[in-house]
């Protein structure tokens, strides 16, 4: 077993212990990325719920109904796709992380404008609802709320914005 070097310990108040938690650097010791926390949590959280639930549903209704409103299911199942990248584009501290976060929370804004207002105007297209019907009324308008909160906090959040 591999001694612990002087860099495994704090030299605090107490008298030195084993460094736990995160690094003064925003890293954590073994090079692992810190968990995130707040608002991106919360986004993180509400992202894998509608991209476990969006992507459900549209597999399962292109799996057993397909003929029925083609056009709806198809954009059920890619508005699971954009909440999953949004997901991942948020949880992860990688270079391309906020470039991946910013193209689908931007793609869901638009996806979500525009089928809601087509839903609305030729509801013959829609027979069905999509995720993104009437601007995500069948989940509470979150649809529609989410990607502003996303893109808000990307702006908020992003590097250099406290100069």
């Amino acid at each position: 077993m591999a001694e612990p070097s002087a860099a495994d310990f704090d030299a605090g108040p107490t008298g030195g212990g084993v460094v736990e938690g995160p690094v003064p650097n925003g890293t954590v010791p073994g090079g692992a990325e810190p968990p995130p926390t707040g608002p991106r949590r919360i986004l993180i959280a509400l992202y894998s719920i509608f991209a476990l639930a969006a992507t459900a549903r549209g597999i399962v209704q292109l799996s057993t109904t397909f003929h029925t409103a083609p056009l709806a299911y198809v954009l059920s199942l890619c508005s699971g796709i954009i909440y999953i990248a949004a997901a991942i584009g948020l949880v992860t501290d990688r270079s391309w992380s906020r470039f991946v976060a910013w193209g689908a929370c931007g793609t869901e804004l638009v996806g979500v404008l525009v089928i809601g207002t087509a839903s609305l105007i030729d509801r013959g297209a829609f027979p069905h609802d999509t995720v993104w019907s009437r601007f995500g009324s069948g989940y509470g308008y979150f649809p529609v709320l989410l990607p502003l909160l996303g893109l808000m906090w990307l702006w908020y959040s992003r590097p250099g914005a406290d100069d």
